[in-house]
């Protein structure tokens, strides 16, 4: 779910300007899972630029005011989620932790830093969901030490039926700040990509885990 529609498409316009999305159906770019995509997503770029990621956090903060007022405490993901889950935390004055992928393999072993306790609710601050794993990850960690999650948050969202699919197995509900729809309709407005470009993207959209066949 998208959580202002006129922020989401002035963001996908920054991400796209920052570059922090680059859209290449032409030459496609390959993820870690072994995906061919025709768009790369970094949103960490938007640490460089200030006026950005200020206006990130106030979105992330007026929303959490507004729908989760009582939260506990705010959780961001290893790493990319880290500094965004840092910012909004002190601007509601509010515990932060974050969870990292696996549990380290020495000192106290933590997999979850700054700690959530049993009982208590938390947000997750996720920078990008593709297919969702890692957040879930995130949300299994936290549930594991008895913490309830409340949803998630995240910057940017492909919008794939299985991200969503997963999230509703777990019953979590997710909230983004902008997603792949409003990208491509800012990108198009932008004269980013073209008709035929379209029919790339769409068709990569339809079935990312086989495309171009």
């Amino acid at each position: 779910m998208i959580i202002n529609d006129s922020f989401a498409r002035e963001l996908a316009a920054d991400l796209l300007d920052i570059d922090a999305v680059i859209l290449r159906p032409n030459n496609p770019f390959t993820w870690s899972s072994g995906w061919n995509s025709p768009i790369y997503c970094d949103n960490r770029l938007t640490l460089r630029h200030p006026e950005i990621r200020k206006k990130i956090a106030q979105n992330f903060t007026a929303f959490i005011s507004e729908k989760f007022p009582d939260v506990d405490v705010v959780t961001g993901t290893a790493t990319a989620g880290i500094p965004h889950a840092a910012w909004v935390s002190e601007a509601l004055d509010k515990p932060m932790a974050y969870v990292r992928a696996k549990a380290k393999a020495h000192g106290m072993g933590n997999q979850i830093e700054g700690g959530v306790d049993k009982g208590q609710t938390t947000l997750v601050i996720e920078d990008l969901i593709s297919t969702g794993g890692s957040a879930i990850s995130v949300l299994e960690a936290l549930q594991f030490v008895g913490a309830k999650v409340e949803a998630v948050l995240s910057i940017f969202t492909y919008g794939f039926a299985k991200a969503d699919e997963r999230f509703n197995k777990v019953n979590v509900p997710v909230y983004s700040l902008t997603d792949y729809k409003t990208l491509i309709n800012v990108a198009i407005e932008k004269g980013i990509v073209t008709g035929d470009d379209l029919d790339l993207l769409s068709s990569w959209r339809d079935n990312p885990d086989t495309w171009p066949k």
